[in-house]
């Protein structure tokens, strides 16, 4: 598996293949910022890495929370520009907690297209046994959730137990909702129920529009910087780290 420190190697048509998008799209995006430009080698070719692929994959899901191109550009104006790969993968995880439970039929071809690399019996069955994947019955197929690809296939090659992988994936699950449990309790009362006490209020009532609009991707980078700090404390208390 590639490391974040290693130079990246992707072309633009690597890199389009890979995301999902065309060439034409991260050229647009990278116009417009949201992506950062890409190491330039031997005859001016441009490469990108995972870091490219991570933001692609972060757009899209905002895409899909149904914000606007103004919004996204203003979003990742605020994320800490020395973000890791795996640093965006949390924020696309977070953000597609957010989104509907959607599924998408492909192919073996498509699915290790999408993958970006082979992927054997063993490695189905990993990603199925985390609700990456199903397999269908007839033809031979795979309805796979494309919020969850990238990270699974990521998690193939860690050196974890399987079981560990699954055990942590239930203990993120748990505190995850547990929160969204509390944090919906607290807009309940003291958001929404003031609001419709005062429905009548034309301005009252752009603001909860507003409101709306934006608590999302504020409660989500609220939750990523809290869970990095937090889990950044837990392992230098248990393993002595420094930094």
């Amino acid at each position: 598996m590639a490391t974040e420190t290693e130079e990246p190697t992707l072309t633009v048509d690597e890199l389009a293949a890979r995301a999902g998008v065309t060439v034409r799209t991260i050229r647009f995006y990278s116009t417009r910022g949201l992506l950062p430009p890409p190491v330039i080698g031997p005859r001016r070719v441009g490469h990108y890495g995972q870091g490219h692929l991570s933001r692609l994959a972060l757009i899209e899901e905002l895409q899909h929370q149904g914000m606007t191109l103004a919004a996204i550009e203003r979003y990742v104006e605020q994320l800490p520009p020395d973000l890791s790969a795996h640093d965006l993968a949390i924020h696309r995880a977070l953000v597609a907690s957010w989104a509907p439970d959607s599924a998408e039929e492909a192919t073996r071809a498509e699915l290790e297209r999408r993958a970006g690399r082979p992927l054997g019996e063993e490695d189905i069955d990993r990603l199925a046994a985390m609700g990456v994947l199903e397999r269908e019955a007839a033809g031979g197929g795979y309805r796979l959730d494309p919020g969850l690809l990238r990270l699974g296939v990521q998690l193939l090659d860690v050196p974890i137990a399987h079981e560990t992988i699954l055990a942590a994936r239930t203990v993120l699950l748990e505190h995850t909702r547990s929160a969204a449990h509390e944090l919906t309790r607290l807009f309940r009362d003291e958001v929404w129920n003031p609001y419709r006490e005062r429905e009548s209020d034309p301005e009252h009532v752009a603001a909860m529009k507003s409101l709306s609009a934006h608590m999302q991707p504020m409660v989500v980078q609220a939750l990523v910087t809290a869970f990095q700090r937090s889990l950044k404390e837990e392992l230098r208390a248990a393993f002595g780290q420094e930094g």
